[in-house]
């Protein structure tokens, strides 16, 4: 299996059980002095958590790559790229002129296929755990901790089906054919592991959870529905939005801007979140994602901390037209938030430095910034042990409002629920236009999901359409290094889930 080898060379994480030498509470550590898995013994039921945490380190490891982080969001009509050479390949992307054979393009496939890869070996060892099972309640327990991990890998997917649309489902780390599926194909398979979540995972907030952050119900339930909405089964997103609301366990979390820093970390308002640390101790250990958020930031300083300067790469930045709707829009907290504006000081006391080679934008990704007060002293990075969010509460109430309005009803009380916060007048009889154009300023920059509005909702053509982008365009191409190696990536892709699972 020449193919299986490639594809999955990035993956970081070997799921074998084995004890861990550190902080073994930490939910989504790798396991370390990694063991053949036929010297595990499952004969023991406390180890069983094991496999479930290597998978989410590989939301650590692989997720959170760096070129994956840029090609998420420059593809929309409010971020740049940051870099004016157009031989960078996130310059052409920004631009739709796509290049199979680039390294980042190979490395998002084989990057989301090695999470996918680590989730089926998850599923494996924890199959060899139950055969040894004598209790329900520990039998209860395995179905729980097999709900997480396929969450896991139904994100994957969902990235995977972000990029490239059509992709490979690949059920089962033995595979031999590795012909694409359609996108629908796909989401089927992603509904049916987060149905299983739903019915067997812990109704509960992530923080709740004995291993916190570990994924719950409600995480199943909000990445479904955002199956649903590309799909346009809004009856679906209305259901799984209510049953989140109508829980009664999740708010927004009132201080939009600390929301992103070190206090708003696995807060009330989070649904998924990629957990980063250095244990709050100046050396030794540290399990970060330092160049996912280095290559979005700008260079800051601020003389009255300890660290007292910081250089990102610069690599993605606001347009200086979407920086100017915000504020004509009457946007205050989420301006001051998401905007960091080069020559200007931060309510936390950072100087952002003007970058003078950058000729579309001097405002960067606020999301991502972390002040250099809050920086654990004798550390030197600069996120060290601050949280990713994936899925927010914000964008279930938007995800609910929608799909109301969609399906003939009045999407008001969840829609100004995020007005309220964001302290902007609430909105009475709101429309789609409305609700989309509060998802672009609420979610912008985070994981893509301004380009899905505009490619599901028929937008892109008129929005972006003079800067290159064509229906052709609206996926990445295959990597031409995965296609040498699997000539049959290349076919028509299967539209059958049955005939796909027969491979």
């Amino acid at each position: 299996m020449k193919f299986i080898k490639n594809i999955f060379a990035a993956s970081a994480v070997i799921l074998s059980a084995t004890a861990f030498t550190a902080c073994d509470d930490y939910l989504d550590i790798a396991t370390e002095n990694k063991v053949p898995e036929e010297d595990v013994d499952f004969t023991d039921i406390s180890n069983m958590y094991m496999p479930v945490s290597g998978a989410y380190a590989s939301i650590r490891t692989n997720h959170m790559h760096w070129a994956i982080g840029m090609e998420f969001v420059i593809r929309d009509d409010d971020v740049w790229n940051g870099n004016d050479d157009g031989g960078d390949f996130y310059n052409m992307s920004e631009h739709y002129i796509y290049n199979a054979g680039n390294w980042a393009l190979d490395e998002i496939w084989k990057q989301f296929y090695g999470m996918v890869k680590i989730c089926n070996s998850a599923l494996v060892s924890l199959d060899e755990y139950a055969k040894n099972i004598t209790s329900e309640s520990d039998m209860a327990t395995y179905r729980a901790y097999c709900g997480e991990v396929r969450i896991i890998r139904a994100l994957a997917y969902y990235r995977l089906t972000q990029f490239f649309g059509d992709c490979t489902l690949y059920h089962n780390n033995t595979q031999g054919s590795l012909r694409r599926s359609t996108r629908d194909v796909i989401y089927q398979y992603m509904l049916e592991d987060l149905d299983y979540a739903i019915k067997n995972c812990e109704r509960k907030r992530p923080n709740q959870m004995a291993h916190q952050g570990a994924f719950t119900v409600y995480t199943a339930e909000a990445l479904a529905a955002k199956v649903y909405l590309n799909l346009g089964q809004y009856d679906k997103v209305k259901e799984m939005t209510d049953d989140i609301i109508n829980s009664g366990l999740f708010t927004l979390y009132n201080d939009y801007y600390q929301l992103w820093k070190i206090p708003g970390r696995l807060c009330d308002e989070s649904l998924m979140e990629c957990q980063c640390t250095d244990f709050g101790e100046g050396t030794g250990d540290y399990i970060g994602i330092d160049q996912y958020f280095n290559c979005m930031m700008p260079s800051m300083s601020n003389e009255n901390t300890e660290l007292k300067t910081y250089g990102g790469w610069q690599n993605v930045g606001y347009y200086d037209e979407f920086v100017e709707w915000a504020r004509n829009r009457g946007e205050t907290v989420r301006f001051t938030t998401t905007f960091l504006q080069g020559g200007t000081t931060t309510p936390s006391g950072d100087y952002i430095n003007v970058n003078a080679n950058a000729n579309n934008t001097n405002c960067w990704n606020g999301k991502w910034y972390v002040p250099l007060e809050q920086i654990t002293p004798g550390r030197t990075g600069f996120q060290n042990r601050n949280n990713v969010r994936v899925i927010r509460y914000a964008e279930v109430l938007l995800m609910n409002a929608e799909a109301k309005v969609r399906l003939g009803q009045n999407g008001d009380a969840p829609f100004n629920e995020i007005r309220r916060r964001a302290a902007m007048p609430e909105l009475s009889g709101v429309t789609i236009d409305q609700i989309l154009d509060e998802r672009r300023m609420e979610l912008a920059c985070e994981w893509g999901e301004r380009y899905n509005d505009l490619i599901r909702c028929g937008l892109a053509e008129r929005l972006i359409g003079s800067r290159g982008w064509t229906p052709a365009k609206t996926y990445l191409p295959v990597p031409s290094a995965q296609i040498d190696i699997a000539s049959e990536l290349k076919e028509e892709p299967i539209s059958s889930l049955e005939e796909a699972l027969s491979l």
